[in-house]
């Protein structure tokens, strides 16, 4: 788990390496212990490490084969690196133990289709001295970030924007499109759109390819099938079919370190069947961690009452952290700074702080996140599922959109608005083939590209922030393929993630397998009121913000007016969506042109 960034300059001129010093600087926290640069011709490369496996200086990156003539700088974990190593040692010696030299090997050995044998979360570049070609790779489900800006003078990639900011010559001016998307899909963009046009990301399950002057070849080497081929299973042989991948999935990603791995507990039924199925694998000793906040007069801040429950009775080293109010927006523009995009999840903060006091117990954390996405957790599943009317795409809208085009055309300025953007992108989509029905579909998107650049991204940036790997098994990718293929009548059952809780029953109390959906206790954030809200106000009455004229004005006063009236379809704040946008563009140091 690392920090990458790099540069390959047109036409045989240098890199700047200074520009790979800045990018670094702003990768510092991805990877705390050790930084490396490399450069060949026209190009150079960085690397910030965090040490999970082999923990020796000969895994330090870049790494170089010079017998390959292959160099490499690698962001993530492949699971199946033991596997792929014993087929590879017939033809190649190896140096190193861990999982980047495996990389190199595999690309020499079967170029670009590589990335089809790996498994695991990835994002990385393979410089090919001889051939003079960078070739860059993501991982199927879009969890290791991979950044670019490509101009006809050079192209440049990092794990963040705020590398590629760093480096200089960017367009910062807003993507049109990318801003209805934002603003449409709760803060999401995406690939490979950003919001600004300059900086663009590697879609999930994509390979880039770059030549020296500059032609580049993109290619999918992975999509998601949602159909039932074959023979129909009994729900009792879905449910163990998911039991025992969910088994390999925890495991893979508990023996695949050089260093212990902890859990983030929530409380909820997903990270608690986590550590059920950690014990059931036979691990011991194990650390899970907490976080709780003050409450509010409509809900409570912590779940320590459903969390302390499961750390008792498979006796871990349990760890509860107590935020105060006042904390959470005192630190909030740190965790603000530590967007690679805006996010209006406000439990950002929450992981923030979380994986700050997390990180001086451990490196590597399994994680809840994608369970929602992939068995149907979440409230608007069943009400898209029982909608009978009109198109796809408007059977999705009605419970999920957060605007529809005539409030984003109030909204921003009117330079800035166009076509139905959004909904043109989901139609399309809802209509690709491979789906049998609509919620088939609806689940694949959400699979394969709005969990991508909300929760996936939100975890990897607060606990990166720390130097903190978050692995998240529910994202497995044969996990996934999996529960594709099943029947969305299992997934729904019993209020959502019915095939979730038929494996948890015994395996954890009932009291947290039937608890109501929840979401992380954050009260300070959710109610807009008091200094939360002086502090959007502050915000969004600046000067810089009514340079930037990003929007209008009327609108902007009548959310001022009664905050807590303009709610999206699924209950975020719209004045704190264009607050946070417009906070994290003055923390980019991104300003009226």
């Amino acid at each position: 788990m690392c920090g990458i960034c790099g540069e390959l300059n047109f036409n045989d001129s240098l890199p700047d390496l200074e520009s790979i010093r800045r990018m670094l600087d702003r990768l510092r926290r991805r990877g705390p212990d050790h930084e490396g640069s490399y450069s060949d011709g026209p190009l150079a490369m960085g690397h910030r490490r965090l040490s999970i496996l082999d923990l020796s200086d000969r895994a330090n990156q870049p790494m170089l084969d010079p017998e390959l003539g292959l160099a490499v700088v690698f962001n993530g974990t492949i699971y199946n690196f033991r596997e792929l190593r014993r087929e590879l040692e017939d033809r190649y010696r190896f140096f190193s133990s861990g999982d980047t030299e495996v990389i190199l090997k595999a690309y020499h050995a079967w170029g670009e289709d590589c990335v089809k044998r790996f498994h695991g979360m990835f994002a990385f570049a393979v410089w090919d001295l001889r051939r003079r070609r960078l070739f860059m790779a993501r991982d199927r489900m879009g969890i290791k970030p991979l950044y670019y800006s490509h101009t006809d003078r050079r192209l440049r990639f990092a794990s963040n924007i705020q590398a590629l900011l760093a480096a200089g010559e960017v367009d910062t001016d807003i993507d049109p499109v990318a801003l209805h998307h934002h603003f449409t899909l709760h803060a999401v963009v995406p690939a490979p759109r950003t919001l600004f046009k300059g900086v663009r990301k590697l879609q999930p399950g994509h390979t880039l390819t770059v030549e020296q002057d500059g032609r580049t070849r993109l290619q999918r080497y992975w999509q998601l099938e949602a159909t039932r081929p074959g023979k129909e299973q009994t729900p009792e042989a879905w449910t163990e079919a998911v039991h025992d991948a969910l088994r390999r999935s925890v495991k893979r990603r508990l023996e695949i370190s050089d260093v212990p791995v902890g859990v983030l507990l929530s409380g909820g039924l997903d990270s608690s069947l986590l550590v059920a199925l950690l014990a059931e694998s036979g691990a011991t000793g194990l650390k899970t961690f907490t976080v709780g906040f003050e409450d509010q007069p409509e809900e409570k801040g912590s779940e320590f009452e459903f969390s302390d429950p499961v750390a008792e009775r498979y006796a871990t080293d349990h760890h509860r952290f107590h935020v105060p109010n006042d904390q959470v927006l005192a630190r909030l523009p740190e965790a603000v700074d530590q967007m690679a995009e805006p996010m209006v999840g406000q439990d950002a903060v929450a992981f923030y702080l979380l994986s700050e006091q997390v990180s001086r117990h451990v490196k590597v954390v399994q994680s809840g996140q994608g369970a929602d996405e992939v068995f149907a957790g979440y409230f608007w599943y069943p009400r898209m599922a029982a909608e009978t009317e009109g198109t796809l795409v408007e059977r999705f809208r009605r419970h999920y959109f957060d605007r529809d085009q005539p409030e984003f055309a109030r909204m921003v300025n009117p330079a800035l608005v166009g076509e139905d953007h959004t909904a043109r992108l989901i139609e399309a989509a809802l209509n690709e083939p491979g789906a049998d029905t609509f919620l088939d579909a609806v689940l694949r998107l959400d699979v394969t590209t709005l969990v991508v650049d909300d929760p996936v991204k939100r975890v990897d940036n607060m606990t990166m922030a720390w130097g903190l790997e978050a692995r998240v098994p529910f994202l497995d990718h044969e996990l996934v393929e999996l529960a594709a293929r099943m029947p969305p009548a299992l997934k729904l059952a019993q209020g959502g993630k019915g095939v979730l809780k038929q494996v948890a029953r015994g395996l954890l109390p009932d009291a947290v397998i039937d608890r109501p959906k929840g979401y992380f206790p954050l009260p300070a954030l959710k109610y807009v009121r008091g200094e939360f809200l002086d502090f959007m106000r502050d915000i969004l009455d600046s000067r810089v913000c009514r340079e930037r004229g990003l929007y209008q004005r009327d609108y902007v006063e009548t959310l001022l007016k009664a905050p807590e009236q303009h709610l999206t379809r699924i209950q975020g704040s719209k004045l704190w969506h264009l607050a946070l946008l417009e906070f994290w563009l003055q923390r980019q140091g991104i300003h009226a042109g």
